[in-house]
């Protein structure tokens, strides 16, 4: 059977002065987003998830944010470079973590730049944003090690917003959904729904039709129960003043087998 696995790194003490880019700064409440952490974990935990922790990385303020940390395709994790500097000591506890689950490891080399949130999984379809953070060069070494195990790469532009995944994520069905003022060309997607708020643009598959959603998107959470779907909403607010999202948080292991 497929797995449920998830990483995930609980917030460090440094959380407050993580990197901020298209957005202005506001504070942040360390112990909040604790809270609000391990309640994002719990719902994991509660819709059948697996979640490991990956060891912390307290001098490094956005460790929280894992999934930038790496890239699953199969059983194959593709250790990211992340494209802001300060962030790339964050990378060796993931490699730990992933060979613990007996991942197959690949990695970006310099002069490739790769943060994980720039990469959108659709079957076997990987869009990968070619913004701020990640570079030509990592797209070539992602195209590289996944295309031979019947991926196929497709590089979008990213202008607007951080990550690509800061922009659109996919529904089960493989709509790729977002909010079309943070996307670049959503002509690029095959079939793309426009959802009317930001945050409702991130949405983590639970699995069973259940989304993981944000609770500043009610609008957006509506929309995709009038489409079927069974949101199930957590308080991320700490995190979204650091540019985080629900997909952030975790990375999601669904094609390793036992």
């Amino acid at each position: 059977m497929p797995s449920q696995q998830a990483l995930v790194r609980r917030p460090g003490p440094r959380l407050a002065e993580g990197l901020v880019t298209h957005i202005d700064r506001r504070p942040v409440d360390p112990a909040l987003a604790l809270r609000q952490w391990e309640t994002y974990v719990q719902v994991l935990r509660d819709h059948g998830w697996q979640t490991t922790e990956v060891a912390p990385a307290d001098d490094c303020p956005d460790a929280v944010f894992v999934e930038d940390t790496l890239v699953m395709f199969r059983n194959v994790a593709l250790l990211a470079r992340p494209g802001a500097r300060p962030r790339r000591p964050e990378v060796p506890a993931a490699r730990a973590a992933a060979e613990a689950l007996g991942c197959s490891v690949n990695e970006i080399r310099a002069p490739g730049t790769l943060d994980g949130g720039d990469v959108l999984k659709v079957g076997d379809t990987v869009y990968v944003g070619r913004g701020g953070r990640t570079n030509g060069e990592g797209i070539r070494q992602l195209r590289a090690a996944f295309e031979p195990l019947g991926a196929h790469v497709v590089a979008v532009p990213v202008s607007r917003v951080l990550h690509l995944k800061s922009a659109v994520t996919a529904l089960p069905d493989g709509t790729v959904i977002g909010h079309p003022p943070l996307v670049d060309d959503p002509a690029l997607f095959p079939r793309f729904l426009p959802v009317p708020e930001e945050s409702g643009a991130h949405v983590v598959l639970l699995g069973g039709g259940k989304l993981l959603m944000a609770a500043g998107a009610p609008k957006s959470a509506e929309l995709l129960t009038d489409l079927g779907y069974q949101p199930v909403v957590v308080d991320i607010g700490e995190f979204e003043k650091l540019e985080g999202c629900v997909t952030c948080l975790s990375v999601r292991l669904r094609e390793l087998y036992a």
